[in-house]
Parts: structure tokens; sequence; C-alpha cells
């Protein structure tokens, strides 16, 4: 077995003097607006376009269509001024909303930079999304202008336009050999062209709404979470200490701007501090995804526990064709990492892959394994300044009681008050309400935490196997199945049972060079066993090509139960094409 510890900083620096951390002092970093107001894209865009940085890359895609383009920041600045003035001539005013659904082009960018400069609130979809969740979510969030392409439009959202009461504005961005002068659109090229260079930043205040993220739930009706510009700050503070962002570096997350990560930490926090962002907008490919971080000299990569799963999937023949001199930090973000990803990295890349866990509610990074930190392989690691953190057990009247107990098992919960949390579900106030008991929020996660304060996820409530009396985290199972040198992924869920109550059954999927024999089954079966101990070990394996999950990395526990038992799916539009 590997060590429970990787020593990557036995001996960390102390942390310089001065006063302790406060949410003012990082909004002094920040240039702010006249008056106390506060704009995301003024902090992004603009504050680097008025100095030094004005000239420095801001966003590149190294492989686009074409050849390369890249934007710096006086050059983004002048476009998404142009994109605020577009909204502004079209009526579009601070409080409206647009739906952004392209995929990652400069015009995305611009769009939602634009936007919020313009005081509007910006609401990403995943391009492949179906007509479907597309309609869904501009009637929920009534939706009043949408970006996106012509071939978009058409297969997405054309035959829905007309029905939709609130959406005034369908603006196309030009695609290569694209087609142009569809009914009912405009050409947001002819537009740009005839915009000016200059805007003033709508003076929003931290608590004016900035984004709309729909998160699914298990019900077939997706959750708005709405977000507000003072989560800025949470931006800029987690850049610095969660991903340990300089001026000079190179930074990739692979993340879809669809999903929160994507436009938190792919577009917000890096250009919160100045730094260089490179933008992929391809299909996942091992090969070329090792050929942008050796290429472009990538050395803060930001990336999904599944996009490491397929990596590994691929071979560490593949990984040592290259040479990453410049990578100096690699985190992960959208399930919980198994350890044998983290040692993965160790082995292949140079590096350890630092995990960390936040929510699409929470709106930015709440826990996390720093720079300076011993990692602990499966953990979350421990909650940034500025977060409190604690384990607690819900008692009869709905309250809660904080346990104080290390390694006890409970439900992850937070101290209200952090800037980019979440202030409402759209039109769901009983269900935002449910959400805190006091001033805690509950996340819906369980987890525990040991006694040198690192947490640890178990599991969703509502995915948690009760087997024989065991409480049983499926991401447990799924871990030490891991471990054994065939399995690229699992997924693990509970199977009613007439004498345990629930029995784990296990979904595998292997890498390339190993066949689903039965063999290898069996092989499985007795590994797990060995690894978990008879009452937690998985009484039955099943083989997968792939396992169903989001695009943001998530195996859908619910979805491979519903599939196995005959059960309504619920909502799938997260649901990565496969």
């Amino acid at each position: 077995m590997r060590p429970s510890i990787i020593v990557k900083n036995a001996a960390p620096p102390a942390p310089p003097p001065g006063p302790p951390f406060s949410w003012d002092a990082i909004a002094r970093e920040l240039s702010g607006l006249p008056g106390g107001a506060l704009n995301i894209a003024h902090e992004a865009v603009d504050r680097h376009a008025a100095g030094p940085r004005a000239d420095h890359v801001a966003l590149t895609w190294p492989d686009r269509a074409g050849g390369g383009k890249s934007l710096t920041y006086a050059e983004l600045k002048r476009q998404t001024n142009r994109f605020a003035n577009v909204l502004t001539t079209l009526g579009i005013v601070r409080g409206d909303r647009l739906f952004v659904l392209c995929g990652r082009s400069p015009e995305l960018y611009i769009g939602v930079l634009g936007a919020l400069k313009a005081g509007v609130i910006v609401c990403p979809l995943f391009s492949a999304f179906g007509p479907d969740p597309v309609r869904m979510r501009l009637e929920l969030g009534r939706g009043n202008v949408v970006l996106t392409t012509a071939s978009l439009y058409r297969r997405k959202l054309q035959k829905s336009a007309a029905s939709l009461p609130d959406l005034r504005h369908v603006l196309l961005a030009a695609e290569p050999d694209g087609e142009t002068g569809v009914p009912g659109t405009l050409d947001l090229d002819a537009l740009m062209a005839q915009a000016s260079d200059e805007f003033a930043v709508v003076p929003t205040g931290p608590d004016d709404p900035s984004f709309l993220h729909f998160t699914s739930g298990t019900t077939g009706t997706p959750k708005g979470a709405l977000h507000v510009h003072g989560a800025a700050l949470m931006h800029y503070a987690t850049g610095r200490f969660a991903l340990d962002l300089h001026p000079d570096d190179i930074f990739w997350c692979t993340a879809d701007p669809g999903w929160v990560t994507g436009t938190s930490y792919g577009i917000v926090t890096p250009l919160l501090h100045g730094v260089t962002s490179i933008v992929d907008d391809a299909d996942f490919d091992a090969e070329r995804w090792y050929r942008i971080l050796q290429e472009q000299g990538v050395s803060v990569w930001y990336t999904a526990p599944t996009a490491i799963r397929m990596l590994m999937k691929a071979g560490p023949e593949l990984a040592r064709k290259y040479r990453f001199p410049r990578l100096r930090f690699i985190a992960s973000v959208g399930e919980p990492l198994n350890p044998e990803a983290v040692w993965w990295g160790q082995d292949n890349l140079g590096l350890p892959i630092h995990d960390n866990w936040w929510q699409t509610e929470t709106g930015g990074i709440m826990i996390a394994n720093t720079i300076g930190m011993d990692i602990k392989p499966g953990s979350m690691g421990k909650p940034l300044p500025g977060v409190e953190a604690c384990i607690v057990s819900r008692v009869e009247g709905g309250g809660v009681r904080i346990v104080d107990t290390p390694d006890t098992d409970g439900e992850l919960a937070l101290r209200a008050g952090w800037p980019s949390m979440f202030r409402a579900y759209l039109n769901q106030d009983e269900r935002y309400r449910k959400c805190f008991a006091g001033d805690l929020y509950l996340s819906g996660d369980l987890a525990r935490r040991d006694a040198d304060g690192y947490f640890w996820f178990i599991g969703r409530a509502d995915d948690v196997i009760k087997s024989a009396g065991h409480l049983v985290g499926p991401f447990e199972v799924e871990s030490a199945l891991m471990e054994h040198p065939a399995v690229a992924e699992a997924g693990v869920i509970g199977k009613p049972d007439p004498v345990l109550g629930e029995m784990i059954k296990a979904f595998v999927a292997l890498k390339k060079d190993y066949a689903p024999t039965e063999a290898l089954r069996l092989e499985l079966l007795g590994h797990a066993r060995k690894r978990l101990g008879a009452a937690i070990a998985p009484k039955e394996i099943a083989f997968a090509e792939s396992l169903p999950r989001t695009r943001s990395g998530k195996i859908m526990r619910r979805l491979l139960k519903a599939r196995e038992l005959g059960l309504p799916e619920g909502d799938t539009s997260t649901l990565e094409a496969m």
C-alpha cells in the first residue's frame, strides 16, 4: 500500500507578519468603483488594462481552427466595452439576463464580461445541452437575450424561441464558414463593428446579482443558484490561497464555462490575478492535452477527476513522451479525487494532484489541499482563510448539533458570510431556506474531520448506502477498487436486498489493456474484500465501457441506480455526451 501522506512541504514557511486575514483586506487589494461599488468585470479586465499589464495576454486559444488567437487585457477591455454598448443599444439594462450558449470561443468570454460591465446577470449554458434543457433554463431564468451561434441556434433554440415570452433578442456569433442572416436573429459582428470602444462600467454593488448557475437535482427541475458581484473577493482570495496564482503564471482550467468552475476559475479568477489563461475549445484528447501542457508552458493546471482518470486510462507511456518543466501546481475539483489518482500525478507528472471541495452554491473553493500543505491522498484538505467549516448532525425539530469529536461522520456545514455564497434559488425561496440552520449552510455532503483538521468526503447524503446496519460511503469503495491496476473508473450504488437492506454493487470501467473477463471480475471482488472487509466490499461487480458523469466530472451514481432498478432518471441535462 501507498503511504498515507505525500510530504510536499514538510516545513512550510511561516506566514508573513501582519494583520490576520479579513475580507476587508482582500477588498482593498482590488480597485473598486466610486461609492463602494464593485463590478467583477471591472476588477478582472479594466483594472489591468489601465495599468502595466495592459499588453499582457489575458486569454489565448493555441489550437483554434485557422491558427491561434490571443487577447491582451487592453484588447479585452475594448471588446467587452463594445459588447456592453451592444446590449445597451438593444435596450438590455441592469438586472436583465443574458444566456450564453456557445463553445469556448472568444465571443463567449467577451459576452460574459461585457454583460457584467452593463450590470446584466449572466447565465452560462453547456453548449452540449439539448433543446429541452435550453428551453427549460430560459423559461425558469426568464432570459432576455441569448448569445449563441447559427448552428447551435438552429439545433437547440429556434423551435422554442417564439414561445419564450421574456426573450427579446438572439445574438449570433460568427462561426468559420458558418451561415449568417438567420431570420429572427441579430448579427453580433455587425453590431460590434458599430459599437463604441468606450463604456462606463455600471456601478454594481457587492450584493448585486452577477451570475445565475443552474445545478441539477434528483428531480426533473434544475435549481438556479444566484450569485453576486461581491464574489470577486472569494475568487481573488482562492486564486491566491488554493491555486497559488502568480503574475507570470500560464494557467489552464479545463472546465467548460457552462459549469460554475469554468466560469469562476476559467474566466473570473485568472483574470482577477492578471495571468494568462489557456482556452482549449476542442473535445478531450489525451495526447493533445499533454501537448498543450508542454508547448504552452502551463504552470498551474486546474482540471477534473474525470480528466485525470481518462489520462490514467490512456497509460503512463503517453505521459512520459512529454515534459512539463514549468508545471508547478495541479489541482482538481468536480468530485473527490481518489488516492490512486493523487499518486498517479506524482508518478507520471512529477507532482501530486491537490484536491479541493466546493459547490455551485458556495461559488468558490472552500476546502483545499494548498501548495504549502502535506497532502493526505483522498482528503479534501483544510478550510481556506475566511472559511469556517464543521461537521454537524441533524436533530429533531430541524436543527443541527456541531460534532466536535474527530473522525465522526456527519454533514459538512459552513458558517455563512463568505462573499461568494449564493443568495437565492431562483423562485424557490423555501428550498433556499432549508439549506440553512441558523447561520450554518448545510451542504448535503457527508464528511468527517480528522484529528489534524483535514476533511474527508463520504458521499452525498442521498448516496450513502445502508447495508447490514453499516453506513457505507460509495467513494471509499470506489477508491479501493481504483487501487487495482485494471480499474480506470468505478461507480458504486446500493441495491435493495431483503436481508442486508441494501447490497453494494459496483460498476467498473477498465484501462485500455484489460478485458472484462469473469476471472478479472472475481479478482476485483477479492481485491475489494481484502481492502475493505466483507461488510463494506461490493457483492456484485458489473463491467461498463464508461460511466455516466456530468461534464463537471461527477459520476452520476443516482443514474446508475435508476438504470439498475428501472426507475425514472430525473434531470439528465448535465449528463456528458458519451
